[in-house]
C-alpha cells in the first residue's frame, strides 16, 4: 500500500472489527443458548425409595443434572444457602415441594423448576416451590448486581485510557497512585448506585464498596502496567478480559450451571465472578464463601502490582537487527563546509568607514559615501569640547 496515511487508518480500524467479532462469540456463546450442565440437585430422603428415584431422575436427565440425595429438609436448605445446590425436590403423596434460592440464581431456581414440574405432575400432584433465600423487593431477579458489575467495570478500563493517554509522561509510581485513588472513586459510585439510588442493598454497604475497590483496583493496576508493554492494544486486550470473558463468566445472568464448560471454568476464579459472588454472600447469604471470593480478588490485585513493577521495554536490549543508524558523514569529506552555507567564492564584504560630522555625531557609510550633514543632538546644546579634526582622525580608519 503506498499511502502511509491510508495504511494508518485500516491499522487502527483492526481494533474495533476484532472488538465486534470478539463481543458477538463471547456473548452469543454465553448468553444465547442456556441449558442445564451438571446442574446440582438434591432428592429429600433417607430411605431407598429415595435412592431409587434420584437413580431415575439422573438416568432421565444424563449430564444435564448432579442429583444428590439428603436425609432432611434442613440438610437441604442448609446446601442451598451455601450455594452447593441448586433446587432440591421433597417428595410428597398430596404436595411435592421443590426447595430453590433465587438469590443464587434466578435462572438457576428457573431451571431447577422446569427439571421438577413434570416429575411432580407425572404423580399428579401440582409443585410447590419454596424460595429459601429471596432477593430483596427492589431487586426481584436479583440481576441487578449484574449491572453494577457492569458500571464498576466501565469505570474503571475507562480510566485505563484516560490514565494512559493523559499520564504517559508521569512515573509509574505516580500513575499507580493515581489508579488506587480513582479505584476507590468508582467504587465510591457502585455503592452509591447499589446503595441510596436503586436499594440493591439494604446492608453492609460499606462491605460493597470494599468488594468494589478490590475489583476495580485490580482492573486499573493490570491496565495502566499494560500500556506500557501494549501501547495503543491495551484497549483491546482490556475489552478481551474485562468485558467479553468477564460479564460472560461472572454468574451474573446465568450461573456457571447453565453455561458450556469454558465459562464454567473461569467462573470459579475470574475477577468479576468474584465480584458478584462475594457481594451475594454479603447481601444474602451471610458471609458465607466470601472469604473465597476476597482471595480471588486480592490474587487479581497483586498481579496488577506485578505488573505495574515490570520494567519498561526501554530498559531492556533491542531487539537483534536494530541497531543505532550512523550518523552521514558529510560531502565532500570531514573538511567539507556544513550544508546552507555556499561552497563557492565568497563575496567582499562592504567596507564601512566612520564619518564623523562636525557637530559630533558619527555614522556609518557603505563605501565612504557622504550621508549629509547630520546634526546630533548635543550640537544642539553648543560646540563641542573638541575639535572636528580632531575627532575625524581619532575615528578614521576601516571596520
Amino acid at each position: 500500500m503506498r499511502s502511509p496515511a491510508l495504511r494508518h487508518v485500516l491499522t487502527h480500524l483492526i481494533t474495533p472489527l476484532l472488538m465486534c467479532l470478539g463481543m458477538g462469540l463471547a456473548y452469543m456463546g454465553a448468553f444465547v443458548t442456556p441449558e442445564p450442565n451438571h446442574l446440582p440437585v438434591a432428592v429429600v430422603g433417607a430411605g431407598p425409595g429415595a435412592k431409587v428415584f434420584a437413580q431415575t431422575v439422573k438416568d432421565a436427565a444424563g449430564d444435564r443434572l448432579d442429583v444428590r440425595t439428603v436425609a432432611t429438609r434442613a440438610d437441604a436448605v442448609h446446601l442451598l444457602r451455601s450455594r452447593d445446590i441448586t433446587g432440591a425436590y421433597v417428595p410428597a403423596a398430596r404436595t411435592p415441594e421443590l426447595l430453590v434460592a433465587t438469590a443464587a440464581s434466578d435462572m438457576g431456581a428457573t431451571a431447577a423448576e422446569k427439571v421438577f414440574t413434570p416429575v411432580a405432575a407425572e404423580r399428579g400432584a401440582p409443585l410447590k416451590v419454596t424460595d429459601v433465600a429471596a432477593p430483596v423487593a427492589d431487586d426481584p431477579t436479583g440481576q441487578g448486581l449484574f449491572f453494577l458489575l457492569i458500571a464498576v467495570s466501565i469505570g474503571s478500563y475507562a480510566s485505563v485510557a484516560a490514565l494512559g493517554a493523559a499520564g504517559a509522561a508521569l512515573p509509574m509510581r505516580i500513575r499507580a497512585l493515581l489508579a488506587l485513588g480513582v479505584s476507590a472513586v468508582v467504587a465510591g459510585i457502585g455503592a452509591l448506585l447499589a446503595g441510596p439510588v436503586f436499594r440493591l442493598a439494604h446492608h453492609d454497604l460499606a462491605g460493597v464498596w470494599g468488594m468494589a475497590w478490590l475489583y476495580s483496583a485490580g482492573i486499573l493496576l493490570i491496565g495502566v502496567g499494560l500500556h506500557i508493554f501494549l501501547k495503543r492494544w491495551t484497549t483491546l486486550t482490556m475489552m478481551v478480559l474485562f468485558v467479553m470473558l468477564n460479564f460472560t463468566s461472572s454468574g451474573g445472568l446465568f450461573g456457571p450451571e447453565l453455561q458450556n464448560g469454558f465459562f464454567g471454568a473461569l467462573h470459579s476464579f475470574w475477577n468479576g465472578a468474584g465480584f458478584v459472588e462475594g457481594v451475594r454472600s454479603l447481601l444474602y447469604f451471610g458471609d458465607d464463601g466470601l472469604g473465597r471470593t476476597v482471595r480471588t480478588l486480592l490474587v487479581w490485585l497483586l498481579a496488577g502490582v506485578a505488573v505495574t513493577r515490570s520494567p519498561p521495554p526501554s530498559s531492556a536490549p533491542g531487539p537483534p537487527g536494530r541497531r543505532r543508524r550512523p550518523p552521514r558523514p558529510r560531502r565532500g569529506g570531514p573538511s567539507a563546509p556544513r550544508s546552507g552555507r555556499p561552497t563557492g567564492p565568497r563575496r567582499p564584504r562592504k567596507r564601512w568607514r566612520r564619518r564623523w560630522a562636525c557637530e559630533g555625531a558619527s555614522v556609518l557609510t557603505p563605501g565612504g559615501r557622504d550621508p549629509g550633514p547630520v546634526r546630533s543632538a548635543r550640537s544642539a546644546a553648543g560646540p563641542s569640547r573638541t575639535s572636528c579634526t580632531a575627532r575625524r582622525a581619532r575615528g578614521a580608519g576601516v571596520r
